[in-house]
Formats: C-alpha cells, structure tokens, sequence
C-alpha cells in the first residue's frame, strides 16, 4: 500500500485558521462626559506562529502606520448604541499569495470604515466644541435649571430655587457662549435688541474722533491690545478703534430702524453670527470704557463728584490709575480674563444703561437682584441678565404677561 503524499509540516499549519479577535468595551459616560478610554484590545491565535507569520503580521501593521495604525484598526469596533464585542475572522487559504490577498483586502474594507468614523467624529467635535453660537436660541428657564442642577446638594437647591424665582417673572432665557466676552455679549445683545433709537451719546459728532482725540493726549493708550493683534502701530490703532466705533454705530442704527420686533431679533441674531463684526463690536465697547473711566478718574482728581464704584475702581492694587486699568484689566478681557464686578459698572457708566442682574448663588438675599449702578438715571433703558456666579452672564427674554401688567 501506497501512503499518501505528506505535505510540509509549514503548509499544514498554513491550513490552519488563524482568528483575530478584537475586543472594544465602551465605558458608561459619567455625569454627562463622554469617556475617552477605549477597551483593550486583545489578538488571539489558536495556533503558535511561525516566523513567516511573524513576518507578514509585521509588514501588515507597518503598511498602517506601525503600532499607532495597529492600535486604530483595533479600536474601530465600536458602537455608539452600547458596549459591544466585535470580532473578525480572518481565514488562511491554502495559497500564502491568497491570504496576503485577503488580509490586504481586510485592511482596506477596515480604512475605509475608519476614515468614516474619524470623519463622523471630526463633526462631532466640530459642531460642538469648535463651533458654539454666541447666543443660544431661547429655552424654557425651568427647562434649563433640570438639565443643568440634577443633584441635591446645597448649591443645586439654591440654584433651582432661584430658578424658580426667575421663571415667576421672566419665561425663556438664551444661553450666552462663554469666551470672556460673554458680559460684553449678552449686554450688547439686549441693548441692540430692545434698540429704538441711537443714544445720544453715540450720536455726537466727537463720538469717532475719540481714538485720536485720547492717543493724543495719553501716550499710553498706544499699547492698547486689540483681539488677536497684540501690537500695532499708534496710527492703525486709532484708525482701527475708529473702524470699530463706527461700525458700533451703524449696527445699532440699523437695527434700531427697524420696527417689527421679530425682524429686529432675526437682525441681532444674524449680527452675532459673523465672528468678526461681533469681536469688533467688543474692542468699541472695551475703548468706550476706557474713556469713562478716565473721565471719572480726571473728574475726582479735579475734586468733582464721582459715583461710589469709581473709587473701588482706583482704589485696587491693580488699576489705581486708568493705565493700569488698560494693561491690566480691559487688555486681558476676552484674553485671559471677563469683566469684573466693579467693571459692569463701567460697562453700564459707558453704555448709559442700567444693568440689571439676577445672581442666583444670592438667592434669598438682598443681593439676589443688583443695579448697575446703584442709583441710576430715570431715563437709561434696562437690560437684563442672569448669572450663577458673577462670572459667566446669560440672557433673560419674555417677561410673564403678570409682571408686564
């Protein structure tokens, strides 16, 4: 009897099925963060490899960008729907050539699904950290205060009952984005959004010569830092803050003009939608500050009376004369830092608006409703604002029909 032909022991093994499990458990997203750890993956074979193997593991992995290609292609099995084991199976045919073919083709179905997903999260990422709108469409406040404060711990329960107080005067509010702007943003918003008319102020002929009129007498305004232009030279600051004043001043007329109030929030919302004219609106109302205050620093010096709040002002370590007030105060804002207390009444001084304010975290005090300024004038409009902690301000909007009454 004849035996049968043997085959080579490599070919035979070569036969064998190889099987790549890979093994991706998502963990639970924790108080509403997603999670950034991935499950490990792990790569079993039932059968010891050979160096061949080896080889062609290696070249496979090296061809998708080495461990770090290795370490993508084992994190793709993963759903957004739960966690979930994935597996593939890769079969070894008979042929070498046919199963380097076949993992080839692997790779390039898994390329695909990963330049999906990458794209897929490149989206994500973008709508919602990259691209926030400056201010948000209009919710229901209750609605709001159960989907910010779920817990029951003291400043939960004091925020959800001041909440509560809000909502018995007002019914919707817009979330403000939160870049150091947003006291600046949500003032502006307000008072461009209940605008009938320019302020008189604005409508003064000296009202676009004030860069130029100021850099004249004060050298050192030339270090006024715009967004994102640190230095500039003394001329194209003076005519860039001109830009901007002047620009201040159209919008506002522009939407003051006009009459029908839903169109007039469809302009402020449009407004605040074009990044550019939007910051450029802020560097006006920063320089407009500027110039309040040393109006109220040259008016004490003078011995004139000044509001209480000027002299809290100057009285800080680090803004005891309007210089140091730009350098280290106004410069920053939008850079590294917001407005301060003291400097919403500025804000209002320079506007010549009353701001009004709800600071929930002083629900149940005196102070859980603050002017700026204390004692204002009968005849500045009134914008209104909410905020947690005198640090971050948002938007109130629809009065109750009560409390117009």
């Amino acid at each position: 009897m004849r035996e049968p032909h043997g085959l080579p022991a490599g070919a035979a093994q070569t036969q064998k099925k190889t099987r790549i499990a890979m093994q991706v458990t998502k963990h639970e997203k924790e108080a509403g963060v997603p999670s950034n750890e991935l499950g490990s993956a792990n790569t079993v074979t039932e059968q010891k490899e050979q160096p061949a193997e080896e080889m062609r593991e290696e070249n496979l992995y090296r061809s998708i960008g080495g461990l770090e290609g290795r370490n993508r292609i084992k994190s793709l099995a993963t759903h957004d729907d739960g966690p979930r084991d994935c597996e593939i199976y890769l079969p070894v045919p008979d042929n070498p050539s046919a199963m380097e073919t076949s993992v080839d083709s692997v790779v390039r179905r898994t390329f695909v699904v990963m330049q999906k997903r990458e794209k897929m999260l490149h989206t994500c990422k973008t709508s919602s950290s990259e691209y926030k709108l400056s201010v948000a469409p209009e919710m229901d406040i209750l609605e709001c205060c159960e989907k910010e404060w779920r817990g029951n711990t003291p400043v939960a329960k004091r925020m959800r009952k001041g909440y509560e107080a809000v909502a018995q005067k007002f019914a919707s509010i817009r979330q403000v984005r939160g870049d150091n702007y947003c006291a600046l943003r949500a003032t502006l918003f307000q008072a461009l959004s209940q605008a009938t008319q320019l302020p008189r102020w604005m409508q003064s002929e000296d009202f676009t010569m004030l860069p130029e009129n100021l850099l004249s007498k004060y050298d050192w305004i030339k270090q006024w830092q715009l967004k994102q232009k640190p230095s500039r030279k003394t001329g194209e600051i003076s005519d860039e803050i001109k830009e901007y004043l002047l620009l201040l001043k159209k919008k506002w007329k522009c939407v003051s003009d006009i009459k029908c109030s839903v169109e007039k929030q469809e302009a402020c919302d449009e407004l605040f939608k074009n990044e550019e004219e939007e910051y450029s609106l802020y560097e006006a109302l920063k320089f407009l500050m500027l110039n309040t205050a040393i109006q109220l620093y040259n008016n004490e010096k003078n011995g004139r009376r000044v509001p209480i709040f000027s002299r809290l002002l100057f009285a800080r370590d680090t803004s005891s004369n309007p210089c140091q007030l730009m350098h280290n105060h106004l410069n920053q804002i939008g850079h590294s830092g917001g407005l301060e207390q003291v400097e919403m009444f500025l804000l209002a001084y320079a506007l010549q608006y009353t701001i009004q304010v709800y600071r929930l975290y002083k629900c149940s005090t005196d102070e859980f409703i603050t002017f700026y300024p204390n004692d204002p004038e009968e005849d500045w409009p009134v914008v209104t604002l909410i905020t947690e902690d005198d640090r971050h301000y948002n938007i109130l909007v629809r009065m109750c029909q009560e409390t117009m009454l």
